[in-house]
């Protein structure tokens, strides 16, 4: 397997190639305030079963560029300018292959709304939900998320120029116009489909692909209720959904991120595999053959 460091535009992220000729190309979508890092093991794993995979950091995250430098760049930027960027860069890197894409929370978001492109064989969705800040059954959880995004946040980025969620337990640094746009779209009943600007129901609606919808059973925000609500403002795509349990991973617990990490590895990522393998196996084939594309300038190779 060989690593490629890549630049998108300003796109930060990595190219994890198969030993062997890949069979299909994969995007994964990260979610807020998480870095492309932590999702190299998934990469990994994915690309020794002969998937192509392409991580990334949204911009003002991580190898994109610092929060303070991005500070206007907010969620909807994420989704309607990272993620289709990144789409076309693998689309184009690997053309005549199936192409696939794993979404995480607000990466989920983007594929829910057609942001993977006309292209898109086919997609699956981990944790990604209705994310209305109401839903939260916790109190103490939510009244936590309140005041982080909508004071605490907000008044930080007043004297640093970002918001340090890294401090505030939300992940890793993120801009001033992401957090501002995740309180507003969590303070609306139905998240982003309450946004007039977003044409949330109108996108959904028109997404037909095969779809893997996954909820974790102890997920403190993406409760297994709000993943449904978001598969089901997905009436004419293919839905599957699963819903796994800490047990089903053999850990104590998942929690929101806990299916991308290691540990699932051998227990939870299998079923993904399998799911993915059967859409690679059902796409059409072209008549020719799949060429790759010459890697494009500025690459660096890791092995």
């Amino acid at each position: 397997m060989r690593n490629t460091l890549i630049d998108v535009d300003g796109l930060g992220g990595t190219l994890f190639e198969p030993a062997e000729e890949p069979a299909a190309v994969l995007v994964v979508h990260p979610a807020t305030a998480t870095p492309a890092g932590f999702y190299t093991g998934f990469a990994s794993f994915l690309a020794e079963n002969r998937i192509a995979v392409v991580t990334y950091d949204y911009r003002g995250t991580g190898r994109s560029g610092s929060p303070r430098d991005h500070r206007e760049v907010g969620m909807r930027d994420w989704i309607e300018q990272d993620v289709p960027a990144m789409t076309a860069w693998a689309a184009a890197r690997f053309p005549g292959l199936p192409q696939l894409a794993v979404g995480h929370s607000v990466g989920g978001h983007a594929l829910a709304l057609g942001r993977g492109g006309p292209g898109l064989t086919a997609f699956v969705l981990v944790a990604s939900h209705v994310a209305s800040i109401a839903a939260i059954p916790d109190r103490v959880e939510r009244l936590r998320v309140r005041l982080v995004l909508s004071l605490l946040g907000p008044a930080l980025a007043g004297f640093l120029g970002y918001v340090p969620a890294r401090r505030l337990g939300l992940g890793e640094d993120i801009s001033v116009a992401a957090v501002r746009q995740w309180a507003g779209w969590g303070a609306l009943p139905n998240y982003l489909f309450d946004d007039p600007v977003m044409r949330g129901a109108e996108r959904a609606a028109a997404v037909t692909q095969p779809v893997l919808v996954i909820g974790l059973s102890d997920d403190p925000w993406a409760t297994p209720g709000q993943v449904g609500e978001l598969a089901a403002r997905l009436p004419n795509a293919q839905v599957e959904r699963r819903t796994h349990t800490p047990a089903d991973a053999g850990v104590q617990r998942i929690g929101h991120h806990g299916f991308m990490r290691r540990s699932a590895r051998d227990t939870l990522w299998p079923d993904l595999l399998t799911w993915l393998q059967k859409r690679i196996a059902d796409a059409p084939q072209g008549a020719d053959s799949p060429q790759r594309a010459d890697a494009p300038d500025g690459t660096d190779t890791q092995r």
